[in-house]
């Protein structure tokens, strides 16, 4: 069942996933060669506390981390460890937060260093895809327009697109009805609703679709080992048109990256 949120829920929904997004700008200056994600871990926790906020992941279904750290040809949910990130590597850093009873849950993907132009291309054919899919999430449109949309866009760059991960619903939970498929048929699927929250979050493969999941019970990684993007919002269906609750600016901020790709989709302008 869709849960709709008021407009007071959505705030404090917006509250939670920008604690997220604070999160990972502060981390964007901390991902470099010679870190590692142990590291990267024990910063996340202590800044989101600080925030008046508590690790959404810790804990969840018994993970043992504040952040999900997959580098590489990892897709989702790794560990993080006490091994250093190395130039050329790229790390999807995934983040939770609750506040006020609500989760805020999204991801970026980070390059360590400098790399490739392969990969950077993989990176920002993902990113592009995730913006792609929120702009299908809108009262009317269904699940399959936004999973339609995002895999169009990446398989025409010959990109596999994940089939067993998913988006999903977010509020009072983590996971919420409905599962947001990054792939799909226009047409098909629930219907969106005013009020309605979800993760939209691309998870996108250089080589095949297919992946394997590890004997700990959570790293997955690409079956055939070439990398993995993943790149996560939280958006909110507001007046019928999609509404970003987290935002990369902070990101952006700490890189010293220009973008404007976030604008179509706020409302109002996002103050930092």
């Amino acid at each position: 069942m869709i849960i709709a949120k008021t407009r007071e829920e959505i705030e404090m929904m917006r509250e939670s996933a920008l604690i997220v997004s604070k999160t990972l700008g502060m981390l964007a200056k901390e991902v470099k060669p010679g870190v590692t994600t142990l590291q990267l871990d024990k910063m996340a926790e202590e800044f989101i506390r600080e925030q008046g906020a508590i690790p959404g992941f810790l804990g969840l279904y018994d993970f043992p981390n504040t952040l999900c750290m997959s580098p590489n040809s990892q897709v989702v949910h790794g560990f993080p460890t006490d091994e250093p990130l190395m130039e050329g590597d790229i790390i999807s850093i995934d983040c939770g937060a609750i506040k006020n009873d609500f989760y805020g849950d999204h991801a970026y993907t980070f390059p360590v260093g400098e790399i490739d132009p392969e990969t950077q291309k993989l990176l920002d054919v993902t990113k592009e895809s995730l913006y792609i899919g929120i702009r299908e999430f809108k009262v009317g449109n269904r699940v399959g327009d936004v999973g339609f949309a995002i895999q169009q866009f990446c398989e025409s760059h010959g990109y596999g697109v994940v089939r067993e991960l998913v988006g999903h619903g977010i509020g009072r939970k983590m996971h919420e009805d409905p599962e947001m498929p990054n792939y799909g048929k226009r047409g098909r699927g629930k219907k969106f609703i005013e009020g309605q929250v979800v993760a939209i979050e691309p998870m996108i493969n250089m080589g095949t679709h297919r992946i394997k999941q590890h004997r700990d019970g959570w790293t997955i990684t690409t079956l055939d080992n070439k990398p993995s993007a993943h790149f996560e919002h939280d958006v909110a269906i507001i007046d019928g048109k999609p509404e970003i609750l987290s935002t990369f600016a902070y990101i952006y901020e700490a890189l010293g990256i220009e973008s404007d790709e976030e604008n179509e989709f706020r409302q109002k302008a996002l103050v930092l």
